[in-house]
């Protein structure tokens, strides 16, 4: 009897060409998979993509806002931020709009100081967020204490006059050398400095009527000193307190 062949089968067709058969057909179909995508609407592809990015599509459980019917060239995706980018503070029209405001205020800061001959004791500056006023430490308080010097009263009571003119909200900072302290009243700088800033809005409270709301204390210590603390000199400048008169916001009157 003649021996049968391993790699035949009963119909006479070798076993391995079963499964090169379905490798071909993988390989047949999935040549026609890429094909069909490189076809892709690239317009209906943004579409989709837009709307997983600005997730339009998960709101309430709605459809997607997207019109599917122009997918062509014309075919337009919404921008649901288009109005959030309007009000964002890099608009030009508003950052102009906020200089403008700013350089009439340190105008109009610059002009009080000059009347009121304070221009000696007392530096006005213009920063992103306002008019900073500059209070050296000599002006208002011993060295190491946080008690208001009555000789640096009057000067409190012109800011008060000014700031009694003027609705802007005001953050009074307080601001220390690096040279450590350590009393039981005062632990550290950061205590000191933070002391300062609230004594001073205590007096300006307590020389006018104002909204207790429109200002903020707040102490600084070391951290931010406008010269390097390398000697008496900068150390006598970094010790000051800052008043700043911030800009004016939408809402105050």
């Amino acid at each position: 009897m003649k021996r049968r062949d391993k790699n035949t089968q009963e119909g006479g067709s070798a076993g391995w060409m079963t499964t090169y058969s379905d490798l071909v057909t993988l390989l047949l179909c999935f040549f026609v998979l890429l094909y069909s995508m490189s076809q892709l609407d690239i317009a209906r592809f943004e579409a989709v993509a837009e709307s997983f990015r600005n997730r339009v599509i998960f709101f309430d459980g709605s459809p997607s806002k997207i019109d599917f019917e122009q997918t062509g060239e014309s075919a337009t995706i919404r921008e649901p931020n288009k109005d959030i980018e309007k009000d964002n503070i890099l608009d030009p029209d508003r950052v102009t709009s906020n200089q403008r405001s700013l350089e009439e205020l340190l105008n109009e800061v610059e002009g009080f100081l000059e009347e009121n001959q304070l221009r000696d004791v007392i530096s006005a500056n213009r920063t992103d967020q306002g008019v900073v006023l500059i209070l050296q430490e000599r002006i208002l308080f011993d060295s190491g204490q946080a008690e208001l010097k009555p000789d640096g009263l009057p000067f409190l009571d012109k800011i008060s006059l000014l700031l009694s003119k003027i609705p802007n909200y005001v953050r009074v900072e307080g601001h220390t050398d690096n040279r450590p302290i350590s009393t039981v009243q005062y632990p550290s700088n950061w205590e000191l400095s933070g002391a300062r800033a609230s004594s001073v809005i205590r007096h300006i409270l307590d020389s006018g009527e104002f909204n207790p709301s429109r200002f903020i204390a707040a102490g600084y210590g070391d951290t931010r000193p406008i010269v390097p603390n390398t000697s008496s000199e900068n150390w006598q400048k970094n010790r000051r307190v800052e008043i700043v008169i911030l800009e004016l916001s939408e809402g105050q009157n």
